[in-house]
């Protein structure tokens, strides 16, 4: 059996955890953390873990460290159980990884167990209101202007990318691998539906994200 690793400090839910996986998962090895710095030694000690994680418990600065986490442990899987979260923070998370499920503390107990024996076989799950959220969002982005199909994050990027800036450069500016800025890049694409980066710094353009003067600076 897998390694588990709750990082959840709310108690009755960590108690919780631990019974619900009790009753199907009851010869894996469980280990507890509390803190981000513990999370990651149990991550280095066993790369291929599931995480069960409470991000809004945990002391992480933004939603882009776990995509970096996601590119360092690339063997591991992980189940976000947090309250309500932010739409940003969603597309962020699930736009840039592919190994993070999805579950609020208000769901149902079946659909927290059945998401938990999905991700200890390598199967992204993501709750029924998170997925209605992003479809939702999904249909407002069409009546959204070409800026707002983007995350900040994304923009600042297609902006540096339309100035010049190489992708080692980004990924210095923004302390992050080439990896991250590569999947960066590629969301970008798909997102403003173009195949190069000349096309995408056209859409900058006409999307106001760099402005004429900037690029002939």
């Amino acid at each position: 059996m897998r390694q588990i690793i709750i990082a959840d400090n709310q108690d009755i839910s960590n108690a919780g955890l631990h019974f619900l996986l009790q009753g199907f998962a009851g010869n894996s090895d469980r280990v507890d953390v509390s803190e981000k710095k513990q999370l990651i030694s149990k991550l280095t000690e066993f790369p291929d873990a599931l995480v069960i994680l409470d991000y809004t418990l945990f002391d992480f600065d933004s939603v882009n460290e776990l995509v970096i986490l996601q590119v360092r442990f690339e063997k591991a899987d992980w189940i976000l159980f947090s309250d309500e979260l932010s739409d940003d923070f969603l597309r962020t998370l699930l736009y840039n990884t592919h190994s993070f499920s999805v579950l609020l503390k208000e769901s149902s107990k079946d659909e927290i167990v059945y998401a938990m024996k999905e991700a200890l076989k390598g199967t992204r799950y993501i709750c029924n209101h998170v997925s209605n959220i992003l479809i939702n969002n999904t249909k407002s982005n069409q009546a959204q202007s070409p800026k707002q199909v983007l995350t900040q994050t994304e923009q600042e990027i297609l902006k540096d990318m339309a100035l010049g800036k190489t992708t080692k450069e980004i990924a210095v500016k923004r302390f992050v691998s080439v990896h991250t800025i590569m999947t960066h890049r590629k969301n970008i694409f798909r997102k403003i539906e173009v195949n190069n980066v000349h096309e995408a710094t056209k859409y900058a353009m006409r999307a106001g994200i760099v402005d004429m003067a900037e690029y002939y600076i």
